[in-house]
This record gives C-alpha cells, sequence and structure tokens, in this order.
C-alpha cells in the first residue's frame, strides 16, 4: 500500500469519527454526515485509483458504472422518502450492507486455498458470510414488518429450540471446515442458507415495542460484518468504519433495551403479545369520554404549561409542520411548551428527534422521558399525538401485562391529558392501553394533521 492511499485512510477514518461525533447533536448532523460522506468518497477512490493490483481496463469501467447506478438510486431514494419510511429504509439499506459482507465472503473463500491458508482467515471469511446472510434477510422481515407487509408478530412452533438448532447447526458446519481443512462448495452453501434463516427465524416472532431494539442490533451486526470483511483485505477503512458502526450499535442496543426494561436475551426470544377487547369498551377499565378540537384548544389556551408527546401517528400524518405551528402558536399566547420524547417512541431509535427536527422544533424543547417525568405533575395538559406504548400506564399497573416494568412517560400524573388517535386500535404493541379509560384523558379522534390544523384554527380564533 502507497504512503499516499495510508494517508488517504487516515484523513477518511478521522473523517468518520468526526462525522459520528457530530451526529450525536440535530444542530451538527448535517455536516457530521457530509464530512464523513466526504471522507467514504475520498477512501473509494483511493482505493480504486491507488493501489498496487494490475486490472484490465474493464474492471474500471464496471466500477464506474456500479457507482454510478448505486449513487443515482441511493439519490432518487433519499429525496423521495417519507419521514415515516425511514425506519423501512434504514433495515431495507442495513440488509444491503450485509448482502455484501456476505458475498466478499463467499468470493474470498473462492479465492483462497483451504489447505494453505490460515485457520484463522478462513474462520473470518465463513463469519463474514454467516453474519452477512443473517442481517441480510433479518433486515428484509424487520422491512416488511414496518411496511406492514409481514405480520407483526409470527409464533413459530417450539421457536427456542428450533433456533437453537439451527445456530448449533452453523456453528458445527464451520467449525467442520475450518478445522478439517474441506474445500467443498455445497458446506459454503449450507452456511450461506443457514444464515439466511436464522436471520428471518430471528426476526420474525419479535413484536412491534421490539422493533427498535432488532432495527438496532442489525445495524451492530453489519458494522461487524464490515469490520471482518475489512480484515479479509486488510483494509483499515472497513475495519475502523466496521467498528465504529458495530460498537455504536452495541451500545444504542443496550440503551434501547434499558429504556423498555427489558434484556437483549428477552428481545430476542420472546415478544410481545396481547389479546386486545372490543374497540371502545373494557369491562375492567371502564368507558371513554372524547372531546372536540374546540375543547381542546380552549383547554390548551388557558393552561400556563403544555406538553406534546409525539408518537409513531404523527409521523404517519406527516403532521410534524403543524404541531409545530401549533407550539409556536401556544408559546406566543404565553404557554410554556415542551415534547417528551420516550426513547422508544416511533419505529426506530431517535425516530421523533429526526421528525421533529426535520420541522424546525428547537432542540431545547425536547426533553427526555427521566427529566420530563418528575415535571407531569405540575403539568396542565398533555397532548399525545399518535404515541400509544410508551404512555401506557400498564406498565406500571398490571404486572400480567407484557410490558410490565418498562419505563414510560408518566403522562397519567398531569392534570389533564388529551389524546389523539385515528381509533381506538390497539398500538404497535397490540395491547390495550389504560391510560384511554384515565378520568383525566379525553379522546381526541382523527387523522392527526387534520385534528392539529383544526387546534391551530381554534387557537387562532382565541
Amino acid at each position: 500500500m502507497s504512503v499516499l492511499l495510508s494517508i488517504i485512510y487516515l484523513i477518511a477514518t478521522v473523517t468518520f469519527i468526526v462525522g459520528l461525533k457530530k451526529l450525536g447533536h440535530p444542530d451538527t448532523a448535517k455536516s457530521g454526515n457530509l464530512i464523513a460522506a466526504g471522507g467514504m468518497i475520498a477512501a473509494i477512490l483511493g482505493t480504486i485509483f491507488i493501489h498496487d493490483l494490475q486490472v484490465p481496463t474493464i474492471i474500471y469501467v464496471l466500477i464506474g458504472i456500479a457507482i454510478l447506478l448505486g449513487s443515482i438510486m441511493g439519490w432518487l431514494i433519499a429525496i423521495k422518502v417519507e419521514m415515516t419510511k425511514m425506519p423501512e429504509l434504514v433495515s431495507l439499506f442495513n440488509g444491503f450492507g450485509g448482502a455484501s459482507a456476505a458475498l466478499i465472503g463467499i468470493v474470498e473463500f473462492g479465492n483462497s486455498d483451504i489447505k494453505t491458508t490460515s485457520t484463522t482467515i478462513i474462520a473470518t471469511i465463513l463469519s463474514a458470510i454467516v453474519i452477512g446472510a443473517i442481517t441480510f434477510s433479518g433486515s428484509l422481515i424487520a422491512w416488511g414488518k414496518l411496511n406492514g407487509s409481514v405480520k407483526s408478530v409470527i409464533k413459530i412452533p417450539q421457536y427456542n429450540i428450533v433456533n437453537n438448532l439451527v445456530i448449533i447447526g452453523i456453528i458445527t458446519v464451520a467449525t467442520y471446515v475450518v478445522v478439517g481443512n474441506i474445500d467443498t462448495p455445497i458446506l459454503l452453501y449450507a452456511l450461506l442458507a443457514g444464515g439466511l434463516v436464522y436471520g428471518i427465524l430471528f426476526v420474525l416472532p419479535i413484536g412491534g415495542a421490539d422493533m427498535p431494539v432488532v432495527i438496532s442490533l442489525l445495524n451492530s451486526l453489519t458494522g461487524i460484518a464490515a469490520a471482518i470483511t475489512g480484515v479479509l483485505y486488510d483494509n483499515m477503512v472497513m475495519l475502523v468504519g466496521g467498528i465504529l458502526v458495530g460498537s455504536a450499535g452495541i451500545i444504542l442496543t443496550v440503551a434501547m433495551c434499558k429504556a423498555m426494561n427489558r434484556t437483549l436475551f428477552s428481545v430476542i426470544f420472546g415478544s410481545f403479545t396481547a389479546n386486545v377487547g372490543p374497540a371502545g369498551t373494557n369491562k375492567a377499565l371502564g368507558s371513554i369520554k372524547s372531546t372536540t378540537a374546540s375543547d381542546s384548544a380552549i383547554m390548551m389556551n388557558y393552561a400556563t404549561n403544555v406538553v406534546i408527546v409525539p408518537g409513531y401517528g404523527l409521523a404517519v400524518a406527516q403532521a410534524q409542520h403543524v404541531i409545530h405551528e401549533l407550539e409556536e402558536l401556544l408559546t406566543n399566547k404565553g404557554v410554556i411548551v415542551k415534547y417528551a420524547i420516550h426513547p422508544v417512541a416511533g419505529r426506530m431509535p431517535g425516530h421523533m428527534n429526526v421528525l421533529l427536527a426535520e420541522s424546525n422544533v428547537e432542540y431545547s424543547r425536547l426533553v427526555e422521558m427521566e427529566d420530563i417525568n418528575p415535571q407531569f405533575n405540575n403539568t396542565d395538559v398533555v397532548l399525545v399525538v399518535g404515541a400509544n406504548d410508551v404512555v401506557n400506564p400498564a406498565a406500571h399497573n398490571d404486572p400480567s401485562s407484557p410490558i410490565y416494568g418498562m419505563p414510560i412517560l408518566d403522562v397519567e400524573n398531569a392534570k389533564h391529558v388529551i389524546v389523539n388517535k385515528r381509533s381506538m386500535k390497539a398500538g404497535y404493541a397490540g395491547i390495550e392501553n389504560e391510560l384511554f379509560y384515565n378520568s383525566k384523558t379525553s379522546m381526541l379522534f382523527g387523522d392527526a394533521k387534520k385534528v392539529l390544523t383544526d387546534l391551530v384554527a381554534e387557537l387562532k380564533n382565541m
């Protein structure tokens, strides 16, 4: 490797670290993304044009075509994707990363002489194939769950036994290939198939409430697969980039599990389930009361402070700009407005932060769960827009509930609660929400964008 290429790789590595640091705050996230992307472009160009290998011109042509097509497709997808579809896009792109690692492993296995290649390298190649395959198929299932084409929870008979047998089989075959120096394509593709099957079995039974954790974990696995391919090619940029993605994903996964009071083991080997009763009535919980936009606007207009709890329904309705208008209107009337952000609200980590940043909501107004919960006792009105499971008091009150013990936003402690939902349909976890039957709660039914628009119109007339 030339000195110049080493310098380019070093610069690219630094841009990755700087970019990752800047992604930690909305004000610097855009520049951080551009810095890291610039480093990646430099690394790609350096790898293509500054190397010791002699390759035919046609190879450069094919690489150029691939980069051009990928860039065009990525650009088109990026400008067209809606915020509500962002979690799906993350899962899909993550799956492509896993597929790339698996394909690299297959190519390297074919190029290696297993009789002379060290067992460490062969084990690394097989790890890339298996982890890449798991990430690819698992990410596609997660993508299907998020867009509704795959059922949220699919129960598999003897799930844990089947999964354990598959992973034991994968480890056994891989060990046999490495220790026995077996150069058999059939076993290689058996490992590939095993990884694909395990990825599917891994994600299928996991419930919707656990999807942020699953997405974070799959992202981490993609980073690990990228780091492994960096080892194969002795490429420091791939290695460092993979390590950064993998470690960040693990840290975020642990944080998500902590926010849900669930262990990673329980997420992987269990799922949220529930029996949901008829809409609008529950003999054990009582009845609900509905309200109108006019009454809700009056309540907020004369409040001293209002807390808004955004959820996935806000993203679905594309109502982030309207809710920002509502917030500004209330602020101009002297009302103190804050946003309560639950760590797993939405369909991916940080989903609500990204959604509100898109509508230019001041970052200082976003308050994390641990900081906002003590303030609910002194809050006049809480407006819940499209959130469900993250405000369900069953997490505190019902030991039989599958979300029991999960930290939630304690909105039931506020003086008044207004919940905007399309209907009484259960949330993504599929369980009944006790908050809807609370005597302090009023249900404001309707599409979030229309309801918020009506609230803005009412407030303007006051």
